[in-house]
Formats: C-alpha cells, sequence, structure tokens
C-alpha cells in the first residue's frame, strides 16, 4: 500500500459531490461503511477533530452514492441502511429527488 500523501476534509468532499456535508458525515461516522484506511480523523487540539478522506475514499464514497442515486427506491434503502440518524434520514428523504 502506498502512503497517503493527501486527504481532503469532510466539508470539501461535500462541496466537490454536491452532496450534504451532515449527510457525508453520518456515513462515514461509521468507519465500517468505507474500506479501512479512507477515512481519516485529524486532531486539532483539545478534543477537537475533522473528518477527512484519502482519494480512494472520495471514490469510493461518490460511487456508493451514485450507485444508490438511480432511482428513489435504492436511495431510501441506501438512506436507512447507512445512516443511523432517523431524523436525518426523514429529512434527507423529504428533499427533492435529483
Amino acid at each position: 500500500m502506498a502512503a497517503i500523501t493527501h486527504v481532503r476534509t469532510i466539508d470539501y468532499v461535500a462541496k466537490m459531490l454536491d452532496e450534504d456535508v451532515t449527510l457525508l458525515e453520518a456515513i462515514i461516522s461509521n468507519d465500517d461503511n468505507l474500506t479501512y484506511g479512507n477515512i481519516i480523523s485529524v486532531d486539532l487540539g483539545s478534543d477537537d477533530t475533522i473528518s477527512a478522506l484519502t482519494n480512494d475514499g472520495v471514490e469510493e464514497l461518490a460511487g456508493m452514492i451514485r450507485a444508490a442515486r438511480i432511482n428513489t427506491k435504492t436511495w431510501h434503502e441506501f438512506l436507512d441502511g447507512f445512516v443511523d440518524d432517523s431524523d436525518l434520514v426523514t429529512q434527507i428523504k423529504t428533499k427533492s429527488p435529483r
């Protein structure tokens, strides 16, 4: 495995993918949702951290979302399976589909 020399913050990834940052944070909050090593926690000091993704992590997350957005049914199944926050799932489901 090559050394990781570049990561992108989850805020930046949300902008890249035109997705809700809260949704992406909920997806990656379970590190089993992406391949081990694709999610990086960056300590900012005194109990403050941010999440970042490797290039492979961005590609993996983008692919998951792209595959899930095939239709409303697959999108809702994806949300139910990958996001533990039921209020967030309800909020995302009520937004207009892309």
